[in-house]
């Protein structure tokens, strides 16, 4: 069961108590999250948690297709023919090309029986084309990876020129088999089974896989050597992380973090991230592989990122993904606002599927942009650039609304097109645009009748002062997240933004980037942390009591976790006053110094929590005694703390054991004992408080300096 909120469109679970040995195991909140995601044997825990208990689903549940497809390649290798690996352009087509490119190198020669063909994003679209047919004339055998599932016309004219086909795949399949050798795609198994949901690059992981079954005395180096390159496919494709893609993800984040492959390192040192969780990927290494095909189409060079073991190439590589990021960010922001501006003009009343056009627009980012404008207003979007005659483009749905299927339904109206319910692209004649926009709304209407409206899942309703350790420690052990396990939703009620601003964003030359991003603190009764919104100006951060929707993720940059804005919704009418509890009002709170920057100051040595506390007592002694006053930063290092905020939770501490904490001109402050408290359970709580603040943050500084030494040596 679950609460709706219909005001502002969240939906709550019902809180339920899990049992007490998976409690006892992961944590209450983890416990929580595994129970309302109906993860409740203990062998499913175990296997959930831990890859080592998982039993991986072997390469030949394929069955007949993917032995005639081993059969095939193994016949390439004895007679020494030219294989053509066919590859796509976005991060899940390009880590399955370098899949199949160092896995099939063990077996066939590199360069001079095997080679890799990917199409131009900003020219040709997904999938087999005619004219790149034509240029590889001379070989034998293509095999395709992420695509190829749909492209029957393309797949009989490479029939009679004499070329076998390998199709390997996940994308949506056609109603019969095409005439190729094998078609190996997770969509011809049951929709339950275990590798049904295989993103491109691992069913390229498992040919590969089924090569080394079968001929396991020729391969020089380990299988596992390719798990980092799946992990980064997966992670980036947003397939559901089930089944054997939650193992492979897994598998493949402890590679990655080790930084066997030399591209990969220097990509995570350029994003400044350890590489040992899945927002390593998709927010560090998949945005900048797939940003060299957004700006300039050729992918051929991440191929080489990826597999090439030159430390100079490696490295110039990188600054040109990051370069390409960089571009990528203000130019999906612009096309974005463009996008917002047409809509405007229509009556979304009557239009379910958008379909929009500018010769403008470039097809690189018109995915992402898509993916927005999906998201933000609830209904498919198809965005399309428009060029000698030509549209073509990228088209996102929501949860609930097959888009393929609305489609296809049109493909009389095409050129070609290719994807799946969420998530595909297109072209099509200029001159059918209309007909398209009108086909799909009367069949959309037909179809789902309304607009539907997807709800927001709520996992966990917490405070802020629940946003620390314990709950980092155990929501960490449920990644990697992803569509089927998706990263937790935290419910924060009756909270307020202070100290908003917006974050000048810099490339690595140290230029601003044209994107936007607000800092801000949250507070509520408990406590306050800091925190961010992606693609939101601080005008937009309201300045009344919220109801807030956040993830919790970590900072690398600045050693701490944070909370990221999802949604939020503005209480009306209520005084901010009104939220806070008597015990709250009563308890002046201590200013300290704005001179001193909060969010960069760190501990230089991990601290000993109940001897900071008896320093602390003595020092207010001593001050108390002599009348002097000390200086804030005299007192940060008598006590060896110089996060302020810890040590303004310390200050408070001694408020509630009967001290009166002043701060006067110039930083200095003065402490008196002005009543004497001789409740142990008030005293024992408020030394509690502190010793709690001082383990929350030796936490983080430890957790963080394993992060620095995974990383490795870089200036933060």
């Amino acid at each position: 069961m679950t609460l709706e909120l219909q005001a502002h469109n969240w939906q709550l679970p019902t809180i339920i108590e899990p049992p007490e040995w998976m409690i006892q195991q992961v944590g209450s909140f983890a416990a929580q999250l595994l129970w309302q995601r109906d993860i409740r044997d203990r062998s499913e825990v175990e296997a959930f948690l831990h890859p080592d208990h998982y039993t991986p689903t072997s390469a030949f549940a394929f069955g007949e297709e993917i032995e005639r497809g081993v059969a095939r390649i193994k016949q390439a290798i004895d007679r020494q023919e030219k294989v053509v690996i066919w590859g796509d352009f976005d991060a899940d087509g390009i880590t399955a090309t370098s899949v199949l490119w160092e896995g099939l190198g063990e077996f066939i020669p590199q360069h001079q029986q095997l080679s890799y063909y990917i199409p131009n994003r900003l020219h040709e679209s997904h999938g087999l084309s005619i004219h790149g047919i034509d240029r590889l004339k001379d070989c034998q055998l293509i095999i395709t990876c992420d695509n190829g599932s749909t492209n029957l016309k393309e797949i009989e004219y490479a029939n009679s020129l004499g070329i076998d086909l390998i199709i390997t795949d996940h994308h949506t399949l056609l109603p019969s088999r095409p005439p190729v050798v094998a078609i190996i795609n997770p969509r011809n198994l049951e929709r339950d089974h275990a590798l049904f949901h295989l993103s491109g690059v691992a069913v390229a992981y498992k040919v590969i896989e089924a090569l080394y079954e079968t001929m396991p005395e020729i391969p020089t180096q380990p299988l596992e050597n390719l798990l980092d390159l799946v992990a980064i496919g997966l992670v980036a494709d947003l397939v559901q992380l089930t089944g054997d893609c939650r193992y492979l993800a897994q598998r493949g984040i402890e590679v990655l973090k080790q930084k066997r492959r030399l591209g990969v390192r220097f990509l995570l040192e350029q994003c400044k991230k350890a590489g040992d969780r899945p927002t390593d990927i998709s927010f560090g290494i998949a945005p900048r592989i797939n940003s060299v095909s957004r700006i300039w189409g050729d992918v051929y060079k991440c191929v080489e990122l990826l597999t090439s073991k030159d430390p100079a190439v490696c490295q110039d590589l990188v600054k040109l993904a990051e370069l390409a990021n960089t571009q990528r960010k203000g130019l999906q922001k612009n096309v974005f606002e463009q996008v917002k501006a047409k809509i405007a003009q229509i009556d979304l009343s009557t239009t379910g599927v958008l379909v929009l056009e500018d010769p403008n627009w470039s097809v690189g980012i018109l995915g992402l942009v898509a993916g927005q404008v999906a998201t933000e207003f609830g209904r498919p979007v198809i965005l399309c650039n428009t060029e000698d005659g030509i549209a073509r483009g990228s088209a996102r749905s929501t949860s609930g609304i097959d888009l393929y299927e609305l489609i296809a339904d049109q493909e009389y109206l095409l050129n070609s097109f290719g994807g799946h319910p969420l998530a595909l692209g297109l072209s099509l004649p200029i001159d059918n645009l209309t007909l398209l926009k009108e086909a799909l709304n009367q069949k959309y209407w037909q179809k789902y009748q309304s607009i539907q409206v997807n709800k927001l899942q709520i996992d966990l309703e917490v405070q802020i002062s629940d946003l620390g350790q314990d709950l980092f420690r155990e929501l960490k052990l449920l990644e990697p997240y992803g569509m089927g396990n998706p990263a937790p939703k935290l419910l924060v009620r009756n909270c307020c933004f202070e100290e908003k601003f917006n974050a000048n964003i810099k490339d690595w030359k140290n230029q601003k980037v044209a994107y936007i991003k607000s800092d801000f603190l949250l507070v509520d009764n408990s406590g306050e942390i800091k925190g961010s919104w992606w693609g939101h100006y601080r005008d937009e951060i309201p300045d009344r009591i919220c109801d807030v929707v956040v993830e919790l993720v970590d900072n690398t940059f600045k050693k701490t976790y944070e909370v990221r804005i999802v949604d939020i919704w503005e209480l009306d009418q209520i005084d901010r006053s009104s939220q806070l509890s008597p015990t709250d009002q009563s308890i002046p709170k201590i200013e300290l110094p704005h001179t001193l920057d909060r969010a960069n100051i760190q501990i230089s040595e991990y601290l000993d929590p109940a001897q900071m506390w008896q320093t602390l007592v003595g020092i207010a002694k001593y001050l108390d005694r002599t009348g002097i006053e000390i200086p804030i930063q005299t007192l940060q290092q008598k006590l060896g703390i110089t996060e302020l905020a810890v040590l303004g939770t310390g200050l408070e501490s001694l408020q509630d054991c009967g001290w009166e904490i002043t701060e006067l001109n110039s930083g200095m402050i003065k402490m008196e004992l002005i009543r004497s408290i001789s409740d142990s359970k008030i005293l024992i709580t408020a030394r509690q408080k502190f010793i709690t603040a001082l383990n929350e943050l030796i936490f983080r500084q430890k957790y963080f300096d394993r992060q620095a030494q995974l990383r490795g040596t870089f200036a933060l």
